[in-house]
């Protein structure tokens, strides 16, 4: 790294002083938010080193949730020593190899199965030892749904926002009741293939920070419909079966709710997700100079257009994705 980068010379000088040994972190990725890791070696012991800028990404959600999901039997990373005001974490390290790198046809029910499972003890999670997580309200659901109306439609592809609401204020207001109807639980809230890692054959889980008290559907569709990968219906449907009884027999659902009204939700919990996504991928490359989340749009949008066609209510809204804003995203590139 630069010696020009101040965050780098404090990440370094801070290191430095929790081993005996020299040692010179060397970057591995940055994320959709402002935070760097860094892998730093001592011996035959390799470590995660975390740069979270405290303004703009506290460390201490992460810190928090981190121990509570330890607690519960999360395969999660060790929090080893931490700074809050510096914004600096030492991390166990979980490898490199994400879910999403190894899927394929042939493996995709057995990983997938044992990443379902996982979602029973997240679902557990309500709180930690400071207080409980935030509630995944209204205007949580309505404020995540904006961030498409102002980034993507507004900003990046210049419709107005009058034109916007009159496509969206229908078709936002039954997502918003669709999350209300649920059974709410423990929520990771970006649980999808990378950010689940793949260690000695284990999955592990990280990027958990934003953790929440939501619907029981989130993390499932999150899993299952991913902004970055897409299987065929068979195969998710297949799965999608698989965890709704699943969370029946965990009695995170009560036994009465059918598996029709199970899909359902699941179906208008992923239009919600996907429509927040491609919002949050245009304004990664607008506000925070990271262009490359852009090529995932179209998949994205794709997902909102075909599942909003099932639902009467919201096919306008799916015709609208469709025939405008499909085609506009596609011509911008």
């Amino acid at each position: 790294m630069p010696l020009s980068d101040p965050r780098f010379l404090q990440l370094n000088a801070w290191v430095n002083q929790y081993f005996s040994t020299n040692v010179s972190p060397e970057l591995i990725s940055g994320d959709a938010s402002f935070r760097r890791y860094f892998r730093v070696v001592v011996g035959s012991v390799s470590y995660i080193v975390v740069d979270s800028p405290p303004k703009l990404v506290p460390i201490t959600p992460f810190i928090q949730i981190a121990e509570s999901y330890s607690r519960s039997g999360i395969p999660v990373p060790k929090v080893i020593c931490s700074d809050t005001k510096q914004g600096f974490m030492l991390l166990s390290d979980l490898g490199d190899v994400q879910l999403l790198s190894v899927l394929n046809p042939s493996n995709l029910r057995q990983y997938y199965q044992q990443a379902l499972l996982l979602l029973n003890d997240i679902a557990k999670v309500i709180a930690t030892d400071q207080a409980p997580l935030p509630i995944y309200d209204d205007e949580f659901v309505l404020r995540e749904l904006n961030i498409f109306t102002e980034w993507l439609a507004v900003h990046h592809l210049g419709l107005s926002s009058d034109e916007v609401g009159a496509q969206t204020d229908m078709a936002f207001q039954v997502l918003t009741e669709n999350v209300r109807q649920q059974p709410q639980v423990g929520m990771h809230r970006d649980y999808h293939s990378r950010n689940i890692m793949l260690q000695d054959d284990e999955l592990r889980v990280i990027d958990f920070q934003d953790a929440v008290i939501g619907p029981v559907t989130y993390d499932a569709v999150s899993l299952l419909r991913d902004c970055y990968i897409r299987w065929p219906e068979d195969n998710v449907n297949e799965l999608m079966l698989i965890h709704y009884k699943q969370v029946i027999e965990a009695q995170l659902l009560p036994v009465e709710v059918s598996f029709s009204q199970y899909q359902r939700w699941f179906d208008l919990m992923g239009l919600q997700r996907h429509i927040k996504a491609a919002g949050i991928f245009a304004r990664l490359n607008y506000r925070d100079g990271k262009p490359a989340y852009m090529a995932d749009i179209p998949l994205t949008l794709e997902y909102v257009r075909d599942i909003a066609s099932r639902y009467p209510e919201l096919s306008r809204f799916s015709q609208w994705i469709g025939n405008v804003i499909i085609p506009a995203v596609k011509a911008k590139k």
